[in-house]
């Protein structure tokens, strides 16, 4: 599927000098991984020059996630293996911020109170409902192929997934703690409301 929110139309004119070149979306695409996953294990360090790094290595990699595929549709070198290694990368790096970022609030102190090792188990409930919400929102996506409609639409030329510019000035400004309290709730029930989409779609 074209994608056509703001962050595509700009990868689109990045990548261009790449058109004629070796370099494939699988290149880009494995960048994005080691770039967001570098990112997560820089959140999970506990350490605010850490944070900031991994701050700016996670907008890296959100991006070239766009980048690899404006690449792949421009050049004419889609693939089904390229697909699903973009979709296994997108599953893997988002999941793990809320692992790395509970990781890193481990024996944060909330309202006078230590919280110890909780984080971590938050963070690691958040990744497991971004996990599965990712995967029920590709069946979605992959049974409405033929109209080109997603899971979740974009607006105002934002797509849904754009969201994800918005995790690294989260860690800046030190909102992450909030950020995985309200996912290890808020990404288990986004699950469920996906897979409920999908199980009731008009097949």
């Amino acid at each position: 599927m074209v994608g056509d929110s703001w962050t595509h139309k700009i990868a689109r004119i990045c990548i261009l000098p790449l058109v004629n070149t070796p370099v494939t979306p699988n290149h880009l695409t494995a960048i994005r991984l080691i770039t967001g996953v570098a990112a997560c294990a820089a959140f999970a360090v506990g350490d605010r020059n850490w944070a900031i790094w991994g701050g700016w290595l996670w907008l890296l990699s959100a991006f070239l996630d766009r980048a690899d595929g404006e690449l792949a549709r421009v050049s004419g070198k889609t693939s089904p293996g390229g697909h699903k290694f973009d979709m296994f990368c997108d599953v893997t790096v988002t999941s793990l911020f809320f692992l790395g970022a509970g990781i890193g609030l481990r024996d944060e102190v909330f309202f006078d109170i230590e919280l110890g090792q909780w984080p971590i188990w938050l963070g690691a409930a958040g990744a497991a409902g971004v996990f599965a919400a990712e995967i029920f929102a590709e069946f979605i996506d992959r049974a409405q192929a033929d109209t080109g409609e997603k899971a979740y639409p974009g607006i105002w030329g934002f797509d849904f997934d754009d969201i994800l510019y918005l995790f690294a000035p989260v860690v800046w400004l030190d909102w992450h703690l909030y950020f995985v309290l309200g996912a290890a709730v808020g990404a288990p029930t986004f699950a469920l409301l996906t897979w409920y989409k999908w199980r009731t779609m008009d097949r």
